[in-house]
């Protein structure tokens, strides 16, 4: 298709940015984000095609900013009748107010992926081939196999965005993914397992057989690993976290309180900490969305600034917002290319990219031989967090007893609980072994979600609350 997206309204440019001058008029920022995306998704459950839908979207999002107050409208239909109904709505925002509409973003010439649509490559029939051979694989593998899912997804998003001084950006953004969950069955007892990869990127090694066999047999593994699980304990010991995905926990716990607009409205546990000491000695936590080809990455963010490597605690002290351009100019701060939108139907907000944790100088053998009594942790699943308290419950998918410094049985239940800030400074040992995730995150806020990436390396927690079953 043509990308370039202003050619699919119904009318000229030179008219389309008349209506957008005459919107933003005396407002201190706002934009013109026209969108066109594609996706498919493909689900195998039970040894059949359980489900598979394939969208195609387009539409556009006017927004304009006075001062803390956001006027936006959007519309799937790309016509200079709606661009005109939609600027009658947005304007309002900026009747009897004057503001001094801010400079573009900073432009650069990189490019974090290709542009290429991945959803047609492989076909539809080799990816049904594929979602069949994973189940029939892990159904030989082991008799315990009682339930395999597998899904297959792509997407193909471009963006246009459209400012009233003249600029424009331009964007083309691939994501696929591939997850596949096992159960796993031994009398009445079933346990299950997961693994997950993606990336802004075609398929290609993702689909390749020595690739999906490894994820296959790690969703297996961890499935069986379960099975035997013991009940987890309670109470208050040492907890070990695993590199790369157990950066989740961090994501969660840290990183959507350092986010610009709870800060600037007070309701983050780290408001008005600047400068202060939020995490123990040694801890360095970056959120970065310039890493190549990776899920949370983008070449510019939804309003148009340039993704960036943003420094939020470094050392223990916190010296970094993540920011979208309202809240930056707002606190007096300048945007870090966080602002991102669901869709041409939501308004921008500051969102985490790929946010982990830098690291340290122990080995992950170093670490687990220090702790006496404690659980290893290393997957999680879901979570919830409360950004103005802090306060964290984590459940761990696998996790493990900690016996004199030698990893133990494997445990089931086990709760991670704490507060965020507190949590940080109970780090005492940072593994050299920090990790990514393996591209399967996704982040929800204020009823929009984006694709994210996590990673950490292993780390020491001490005197962690831990919820399980045995008292």
């Amino acid at each position: 298709m043509n990308t370039d997206l202003i050619k699919l309204f119904d009318s000229d440019e030179a008219a389309i940015r008349e209506v957008l001058a005459q919107t933003l008029s005396g407002a201190d920022d706002g934009e013109l984000f026209i969108e066109h995306s594609q996706s498919e998704s493909l689900s195998f459950d039970n040894g059949r095609l359980k489900g598979g839908s394939f969208n195609t979207d387009q539409g556009f999002g006017l927004r304009a900013v006075a001062g803390e107050a956001v006027g936006y409208a959007h519309a799937g239909d790309l016509s200079l009748s709606a661009l005109k109904r939609a600027a009658d709505a947005v304007g309002a925002v900026t009747r009897g107010y004057s503001g001094t509409y801010a400079a573009a973003p900073q432009r650069t010439n990189k490019k974090l992926y290709g542009d290429e649509n991945p959803i047609g490559e492989p076909s539809f029939e080799a990816k049904v081939s594929l979602l069949q051979e994973i189940d029939a694989y892990l159904r030989a593998k082991d008799p315990k196999v009682r339930q395999v899912t597998a899904s297959i997804a792509a997407s193909w998003q471009v963006v246009d965005i459209l400012r009233a001084d003249g600029e424009r950006m331009h964007d083309i953004r691939p994501m696929t993914r591939l997850n596949i969950s096992v159960v796993v069955g031994d009398g009445d007892r079933q346990e299950a397992g997961s693994y997950g990869v993606g990336g802004r990127r075609g398929f290609g090694d993702f689909v390749a057989v020595d690739s999906w066999q490894r994820g296959a047999d790690e969703a297996l593994r961890q499935a069986l690993v379960n099975l035997d699980a013991i009940d987890a304990p309670a109470g208050t010991m040492d907890v070990v976290l695993s590199s790369g995905w157990p950066g989740v926990m961090l994501h969660e716990a840290v990183g959507h309180g350092l986010e610009g607009d709870f800060n600037r409205k007070k309701t983050s546990a780290f408001a008005g900490l600047m400068g202060q000491t939020v995490a123990a000695k040694g801890v360095t936590v970056v959120d970065d969305g310039t890493i190549e080809s990776r899920r949370g990455s983008l070449t510019i963010d939804d309003e148009g600034t340039p993704s960036g490597y943003n420094v939020l605690i470094d050392d223990g002290k916190l010296v970094g917002y993540m920011q979208d351009r309202q809240n930056a100019r707002l606190m007096g701060m300048k945007a870090t290319g966080n602002g991102r939108r669901e869709s041409y139907a939501h308004v921008p907000m500051p969102r985490m990219t790929n946010t982990y944790m830098l690291g340290g100088d122990k080995s992950p053998e170093e670490i687990i031989a220090s702790v006496k009594k404690g659980i290893y942790a290393v997957s999680f699943g879901g979570g919830q967090v409360d950004i103005t308290s802090g306060k964290f419950v984590f459940g761990c998918t696998e996790a493990y007893l900690i016996d004199n410094g030698k990893i133990g049985a494997p445990v089931k239940g086990a709760m991670l609980i704490g507060n965020g800030p507190d949590a940080m400074q109970r780090i005492t040992m940072i593994g050299n072994d920090m990790k990514l995730d393996t591209g399967m995150g996704n982040c929800g806020k204020g009823g929009q979600w984006v694709p994210v990436g996590v990673g950490q390396p292993h780390l020491r927690m001490n005197d962690m609350t831990v919820g399980g079953t045995q008292a």
